[in-house]
This record gives C-alpha cells, structure tokens and sequence, in this order.
C-alpha cells in the first residue's frame, strides 16, 4: 500500500480554472474523504489521482512514484464508482474475476483473490448469482470486490453510496469501514454527505470552488473550524450564524437584543462579526420573548425548534426530552458564550 501526495495540482478546462493549485498528503492506510459542496471540485480531483483526467499543472505522487503523466492502468489505483457498473449476463464470481481475466491471470490465482475479497465482504452465498437477483447494497459490494481482487495500492470511492437508500447507506458504511479496518489500504472518498465523511474518515478535506478549505480529523473539524464556511458545512444541522458588532469589549447581537462576552481575542469596537453557535449548544428560555417558533421537529429522544428572530435571523435549537415550544410560541435562547465562536464578517475567517 502507498500514500497520495498532491503538490500544486491544477486543473484548467480551457480558460476555467476549477482546481486550484492544491496541496495535500495522504498517508499510507489513511482513509481520507473529500467532501464539499456539488461543484466543489472533489470528484476532478480524484479523478485526477485515477488519471482520468489530465492534471494541467502540478504533481501527484503514489507512494514515491510520480503518475502525474502516467496512463490510469499504471498508476496501481482501482476505483468504485457511483453506478455498479456490473455485467448482467455475468455471474458474481465472473465479475469480480473479469478484470483479472482479461489480463492474463491464471484461473487458480482468480479463484484465490475472488475468494478472499468475498469472505471479507461477506458474499459466498451470492457468488453464482447475476446481478439483477442482487440487491442495491449486494451489487456495491460486488463492485467494491472487483477493486480488492487487484489488489491495488490505493483505492478511490467516487460517491459509492449515492445511490441507496438511507437504511443500505448505514449498512455500506459500516461495511466499508469495516472493510478499511481489515485490509488497511489507503483510500480516498468522495461524498456531498458530511455525515459520511464525520463518520468514515481518518482525514476530511473540505473543499470549496477548487481550493481547500481546512483538512483534519472529524472532531478537530467540528470543534476548531477556520472560517465559517467550514463551521457551517461540517454539523447537522449546521452551525447558526448571528450578525454581530464589536461594542465595548463584547458583541453586541441584534437578534438577541443583548451582547454576548465570547472569549476569542475581540478586534477594534465597531468591527462587523458573525458569531456561531451549534444547535446542540442552545437553549430554549421560555421567559424571553426575542424569538418566534416558526416550526418544531419532535424526533423521539431529539427534537429541533427552528426560531425566527424579530431581526429575520434563523436559527436551529436542539432540545432533548419533553417540553418542546409549539409552533407559533415565542422564547428566548440561552447559551454558554465559551460554546460561540467568533468570525469576521468581510473574511469569514474565524477570530480566535
């Protein structure tokens, strides 16, 4: 197995520039996901590393190898696609086996790899069967063992699960994750779900119009974001976001009515701020009155209110237990000023 490493990897369509001289280290057995939203430039930029698409500029590594111009079957990747992309008239076995065929592996060496990547995703029982007699999740995992068969050095999902449904989604991911625990392989994946990047990754590379955005571990993400884009893209549901002044050593909030002594390093009175709050760090103050319910969200053990300000500001408060506010009621919210986070309004940069 081998690391990615991308060093000012640019790509241009003609006079359009869609990936922007990005940097980045993938290390050997990491399972690193791109997520971002649609347009964002993920799935170029894996294809790049695929070499399905020609990198304009830059280089791009496979473990000390340079396959910056190499053809995409020299590169020692295997990618799993979004559609299966499996042949009908072929068994499972068959397909799983196929690519190894073609290239001239001997029929015991095919039946050996076809067996082992079988028992690790678990279809021995499925082997003889066509895919149309397969479920969703059973023809992606079929599509999945044809990549373990070669034995690749890096693997690259390009929205693998997309299309299933939500309960085959929970599956696939514990499956996948599984499936990177026991082989160990370095693998790069793309999703527009940051619930499956916060769930499945060593690494998330947020990325927006073709550059990186920050890149690190879930939680580090979640919890010390760099500028609002990521703390808003990374949470569900996302991070709220207040407009703000700074006004004698606080913020003064308008949709509050209040000002809110946040601990980040404050800039010059009269500097415009948003300040950020998760939903889980709200709390609903049936005293106050700055706030309308315009809907409730009862979930079971969870519930959300969604507020409107009386200044039109949204807002999403998570709430555990009964007591939920009924739609139409107004409140107020509390909260701890350490849980806010602070940017600038023009950069969107977070204020530490």
């Amino acid at each position: 197995m081998s690391g990615v490493t991308l060093e000012k990897a640019l790509k241009r369509y003609g006079d359009v520039q869609v990936i922007h001289g990005v940097d980045l280290e993938v290390e050997n057995g990491e399972f690193c996901v791109f997520v971002g939203p649609s347009g964002c430039g993920k799935s170029t930029l894996l294809r790049m590393i695929a070499g399905l698409e020609e990198t304009t500029d830059g280089t791009i590594r496979i473990g000390t190898r340079d396959v910056t111009r190499a053809d995409p079957a020299d590169r020692g990747v295997a990618m799993v696609f979004q559609t299966y992309a499996l042949y009908p008239h072929m068994t499972v076995r068959e397909n799983m086996g196929f690519g190894l065929k073609m290239n001239g592996v001997p029929k015991d060496r095919i039946a050996e790899k076809v067996a082992e990547a079988s028992r690790i995703l678990k279809l021995d029982d499925y082997l003889d069967r066509k895919p149309a007699a397969l479920s969703g999740g059973q023809r992606q995992r079929v599509a999945i063992g044809r990549t373990i068969v070669r034995g690749p050095e890096v693997f690259l999902f390009d929205e693998p699960l997309s299309n299933l449904d939500a309960e085959l989604r929970v599956d696939m991911r514990v499956e996948i994750a599984r499936l990177h625990r026991e082989i160990g392989a370095t693998m790069i994946y793309v999703t527009h779900d940051q619930v499956e990047a916060m769930t499945l990754a060593d690494k998330i590379v947020i990325l927006r119009a073709g550059h990186i955005e920050q890149v690190g571990a879930p939680m580090d993400l979640y919890n010390d974001p760099d500028n609002k884009f990521v703390g808003g893209f990374i949470g569900s549901p996302p991070m709220n976001f207040l407009a703000g002044t700074v006004k004698g050593g606080a913020v003064e909030v308008p949709a509050l009515g209040t000002s809110v002594a946040v601990t980040a390093a404050l800039p010059a009175d009269g500097t415009a701020v948003t300040l950020g709050i998760r939903p889980e760090h709200l709390s609903l103050d049936t005293s106050g009155d700055t706030m309308e319910v315009t809907h409730a969200e009862a979930l079971g053990g969870i519930s959300y209110a969604y507020l409107m300000s009386d200044t039109g500001e949204k807002l999403v408060v998570e709430h555990r237990g009964a007591g939920l506010a009924e739609d139409g009621a107004r409140t107020g919210i509390t909260f701890d000023p350490a849980d806010a986070y602070l940017f600038d309004a023009e950069t969107e940069l977070r204020i530490r």
